[in-house]
């Protein structure tokens, strides 16, 4: 099947392809529910050597710059508790941590959290962090303009491969809430 978005040489649904993703990853995509089948949620590989934005796109095609997305882990603390959450912005975009993400955390700081905390609480390699899989009760913050996407191409868990979706798709995961200009 070729991919709706970007230059790839095949794109397959991501349930079919449990054996490349991550095990928080495969295990939402098998117990995946809402208004998009999860046959459409698709699985492209690529170089994890270029699996950066600008070296992205550059790659596998100029229509990726405005239909990607990324996924971060922000650490929020108040009153001595650090809680994790995740955001997902346009990849055009950053995050605004220290304005929206931090009052909708209700948190007194929030910053991005270190890459070893990042990638041991979320299970995922950095530079692949992914929205899909997450863990349960952290709280997933989606730029409007992310779910207004046809198509999204967002990271798969690991640097290896992406995920494209319906951009619909990203406002139905479990714990998210849809932010008018979370990023900027």
């Amino acid at each position: 099947m070729r991919a709706p978005i970007g230059t790839f040489d095949e794109a397959r649904p991501a349930i079919e392809c449990l054996d490349l993703l991550p095990a928080p990853v495969g295990a939402a995509l098998r117990a995946w529910s809402g208004p998009v089948p999860v046959e459409q949620v698709l699985f492209v590989d690529s170089d994890p050597e270029k699996a950066d934005t600008a070296v992205f796109v550059a790659a596998y095609g100029a229509d990726l710059e405005q239909a990607s997305a990324n996924c971060v882990v922000i650490a929020g603390k108040r009153g001595g508790e650090t809680a994790l959450a995740a955001a997902l912005v346009p990849a055009t975009t950053r995050v605004d941590v220290n304005g929206v993400v931090r009052r909708l955390l209700g948190a007194r700081k929030a910053s991005f959290a270190p890459m070893e905390q990042a990638v041991e609480a979320s299970g995922m390699e950095y530079g692949g962090i992914t929205p899909i899989g997450l863990p349960a009760g952290w709280p997933l913050l989606v730029d409007a303009a992310a779910v207004e996407l046809p198509w999204a191409l967002i990271g798969s868990g690991h640097r290896r491969g992406k995920i494209i979706l319906p951009g619909k798709a990203l406002g139905s995961l479990p714990g998210v809430t849809v932010v008018e200009g979370l990023g900027r």
